[in-house]
């Protein structure tokens, strides 16, 4: 039997311990998905969210700056809800807010709604523009926190410490 390579997962079960990111709770577990249909689901979530977040951005640099808010923020949240098929939105909740990231996860998730409230209620390009900054940074931010020794990296790249 040909070997399916490095990503075969469904192989590499039995051998393969259970990990954080496998563990039975994810939020789409009542569909009965395997830990390779799971990570499917995890990648697929990622790249839509990817091209929806370009294709706002792209469309910012025509003018489209309602289509640009609305594209740019769901493409960032429906990445985030891909982490539901691997750990679960309960445990993804928790994680985001321990104290090691809950500064970045509060600024992560208000500067979402200032971006709408910067398009559509005052219908300003500039703050939009900087809320969206903003939230990239707290996201990014919110991301190293999860790699060991990464935030303190970044920050001596920067000269910050």
């Amino acid at each position: 039997m040909a070997s399916k390579g490095w990503f075969n997962l469904e192989a590499a079960a039995g051998t393969m311990p259970e990990t954080q990111f496998f563990e039975g709770d994810s939020a789409f577990s009542f569909l009965g998905l395997t830990r390779t249909q799971r990570l499917y689901g995890f990648v697929a979530c990622l790249a839509v969210g990817f091209v929806m977040s370009l294709i706002g951005s792209i469309l910012l640099f025509v003018g489209l700056l309602a289509t640009f808010a609305v594209l740019y923020v769901i493409g960032t949240v429906i990445s985030l809800i891909g982490t539901g098929f691997l750990l679960g939105f309960m445990k993804q909740l928790k994680l985001m807010f321990k104290p090691v990231r809950v500064v970045a996860t509060i600024v992560f998730l208000g500067s979402i709604v200032l971006v709408f409230i910067g398009a559509f209620v005052i219908g300003s390009d500039v703050l939009s523009i900087i809320f969206v900054i903003i939230e990239y940074l707290a996201y990014t931010w919110y991301t190293l926190s999860y790699i060991p020794y990464a935030r303190s990296a970044v920050l001596k790249v920067f000269g910050m410490s």
